[in-house]
């Protein structure tokens, strides 16, 4: 199947206008669109957020029997949706579910003048689905009819300065011990992914098992994570219990000046994981030239990998979530297609750091 790539995520949460007010003011983000009971959509109310080619979709269940309202009791603020874009949604669907996928929506289209979008949605992991998604016409209808323009006195204004962020390069996905491989097969089965990358990861006295799958034309990824059982528990197991269940852990938005974001991102507030000054005193030995300067990656914590194509660059954000699960990556490739051997110890490494204190504080009871 021909997959285009991430369409849009989609958030359930506990206050959308809430939500989108962070990601405006603290990432970049511009209310593109909004949703609920004067736009068909009885039940709940959603803000369309978007930056460079990232679609965010934040919804708040409006009813206590909305997905939503159950979605957010049980795990807090998350994502719910990871839709995939598609040449043919109806065709995406019942390969879906000829490979294993559960049926969660049949194929529906919404209609407006100038476009026309059909979805379906199949089951993916925990309580995460897929949406499959059609676009023909105007790539600024959304939803047409069911998400529409937002009038700019309704909105959160966007901060100053230029869109710094242009996709979703990624998703992580924290899973269950025992389910990795299982999950995997499921995606390669369901939606025809490929496994393009495996490792296993140490951080002090953890170990984790990851398992990488993308669509054959490389435009989406997930990154599976399982905790090792054999190991002492760390943030996998801390993010199992504290969103209750597997789940996406993180977002990667990628790019195409990471010092600049990083930069424009700590002054509206946004923190990041940090990184000791050791992991730089042995990068030329380890990786040889790099692209960018190292004092410009130094003071800002920076990580720089390689794959056989090209370099990476990435950096975790500090949890903004009050469980402390969910967060965002930010990734700039130069020619880099999929991931090094070196930095997701390293991000892990730098998130360890950060949540070593809050597990502490959490058995404290604290």
């Amino acid at each position: 199947m021909d997959y285009l790539g991430i369409d849009h995520v989609e958030f359930y949460v506990g206050d959308a206008r809430q939500a989108a007010f962070v990601l405006c003011s603290a990432f970049g983000f511009r209310v593109h669109g909004h949703g609920g009971p004067e736009t068909g959509l009885p039940d709940q109310r959603s803000l369309l957020l978007g930056q460079g080619d990232c679609r965010v979709l934040l919804t708040s269940g409006l009813r206590p029997d909305h997905p939503a309202v159950d979605y957010v009791a049980r795990h807090g603020d998350g994502v719910a949706v990871v839709a995939f874009g598609t040449r043919d949604a109806g065709a995406a669907f019942a390969a879906a579910v000829a490979g294993g996928a559960t049926p969660v929506e049949p194929p529906r289209t919404y209609e407006g003048p100038d476009a026309s979008v059909r979805t379906a949605t199949v089951s993916g992991f925990g309580d995460v689905v897929h949406r499959l998604v059609e676009r023909h016409g105007s790539a600024g209808d959304f939803l047409p009819g069911a998400i529409v323009t937002a009038s700019a006195d309704t909105v959160p204004a966007p901060p100053d300065g230029p869109e710094l962020l242009r996709t979703i390069d990624h998703a992580a996905v924290c899973l269950e011990a025992g389910t990795l491989e299982a999950t995997t097969a499921f995606y390669r089965a369901a939606f025809g992914f490929d496994l393009i990358f495996e490792e296993y990861i140490e951080v002090g006295g953890q170990g984790m098992f990851s398992q990488v799958v993308q669509s054959p034309g490389g435009n989406a990824t997930l990154t599976l994570i399982q905790p090792d059982l054999s190991r002492t528990p760390g943030q996998i197991d801390d993010f199992l219990a504290w969103h209750g269940g597997p789940g996406v852990q993180h977002l990667a938005l990628s790019t195409d000046d990471i010092v600049e974001a990083v930069d424009a991102l700590g002054g509206r507030g946004v923190g990041f994981a940090p990184t000791p000054a050791s992991y730089y005193s042995s990068l030329g030995g380890r990786l040889g030239a790099v692209d960018l300067p190292v004092d410009r990656l130094r003071p800002r914590g920076i990580l720089v990998d390689r794959d056989h194509w090209g370099q990476m660059y990435q950096i975790f954000a500090r949890s903004m979530h009050v469980r402390r699960t969910y967060f965002w990556e930010l990734i700039e490739r130069h020619g880099a297609r999929t991931f090094g051997t070196s930095n997701i110890p390293a991000l892990y490494e730098a998130k360890e750091r950060e949540l070593a204190a809050v597990r502490a504080t959490t058995k404290a009871g604290l």
